[in-house]
């Protein structure tokens, strides 16, 4: 695919998974969470030119930042997202305010990367964004899938409302 047409479907993918995080949905406790990570990691891995062989060491550190900033995100992401048990033991989750901060910051970041990269003079490939989004999704879904067979998951999530208990009115 082209450089546009991967911008444009990571663009759609990443609009598209950000928007439906704040949709309660059911957390799905299988063992399977990390298999869709590790098909986009193949995916990205399989793609020549990550590596910019004109400029190795500054692309592979870009690449190392890129991963870091993906696998802070990920697990940020799954922290201030807001888990609860229902009634019949099904546990669901929903993204917060906090979540918004989240992904604006790690969107912001990736295009500081970018803009460094550009400046340098390095030849960026999507497949490095690619491989950043599957550490994202497999550290958010490990991290959910630990905070889901915790003892109570409703474990508040950062930036979410904590109910607080009710004043004792003075006699």
């Amino acid at each position: 695919m082209s450089g546009l047409v991967d911008a444009l479907v990571i663009t759609a993918v990443a609009g598209l998974v950000i928007a439906r995080q704040f949709r309660p949905s059911r957390v799905d406790t299988d063992q399977r969470w990390w298999v869709l990570p590790a098909v986009l990691a193949v995916v990205a891995l399989r793609e020549p030119g990550m590596i910019d062989a004109h400029h190795t060491t500054a692309s592979v550190l870009l690449l190392i930042a890129e991963m870091v900033v993906g696998l802070l995100t990920g697990a940020a992401w799954a922290w201030t997202t807001r888990t609860w048990k229902e009634p019949d033991g099904a546990v669901w989750s929903r993204g917060t305010r906090a979540s918004v901060a989240v992904w604006a910051g790690g969107i912001g970041l990736r295009a500081v990367l970018f803009a460094v990269g550009a400046a340098l003079g390095v030849r960026q490939d999507s497949s490095a964004l690619l491989l950043a989004l599957a550490g994202t999704l497999l550290v958010r879904s490990g991290v959910m899938a630990w905070r889901v067979r915790m003892p109570s998951p409703a474990v508040p999530a950062y930036g979410a409302a904590v109910p607080r208990p009710a004043r004792k009115e003075p006699a």
